[in-house]
């Protein structure tokens, strides 16, 4: 199938950008943030309270796992790179582009993290997040877009390219 499936650090731009690159490419968009508060009929930021972290990648992964589309942009949450199984399944069915950013833009574009519904550890600093989840971002990704110093249109056209260079 030939999604493309959009990962990395929260305010990466990963829904910004991937609904533009969805009309881009004539595609579809799926933001699985939404669709895990569609399920659960709350938002995300209340899963963690309520749940906890524990709970809440479990929701993350089984959602992220059954996503069953095809032309589609996919946007999963920032942290479905600590879910195996819904990894393997979005890259089985298109490629994975990890939208990298460094540390110090991304501080700069991120306000509050828990009102966003980010999963953080208690005393988890954002610093502590990136250097977590970097490697993770890494090892799953098919494709990297650095996107350090590119506005949102300058980071639409690199995505684009990779993806057309690679053969969608």
């Amino acid at each position: 199938m030939n999604n493309v499936t959009l990962i990395g650090m929260p305010g990466s731009g990963k829904s910004t950008i991937g609904v533009i690159l969805a009309k881009a490419l004539g595609y579809q968009f799926l933001d699985t943030d939404l669709l895990i508060q569609k399920e659960e009929k709350r938002k995300l930021s209340e899963i963690i309270e309520q749940e906890g972290p524990e709970r809440f990648k479990e929701i993350e992964n089984r959602v992220n796992a059954s996503v069953q589309v095809s032309d589609t942009v996919i946007a999963p949450g920032g942290s479905v790179i600590y879910c195996e199984e819904a990894m393997q399944h979005l890259k089985s069915i298109g490629k994975v582009v990890y939208l990298k950013l460094s540390l110090d833009s991304l501080s700069k574009r991120l306000g509050n993290l828990k009102g966003r519904g980010v999963l953080l550890k208690d005393g988890q600093t954002l610093s502590d997040l990136y250097e977590e989840r970097v490697p993770l971002y890494e090892k799953y990704a098919d494709l990297v877009v650095d996107e350090e110093g590119k506005n949102l249109e300058e980071s639409l056209e690199a995505v684009l390219e990779i993806i057309h260079i690679s053969g969608k």
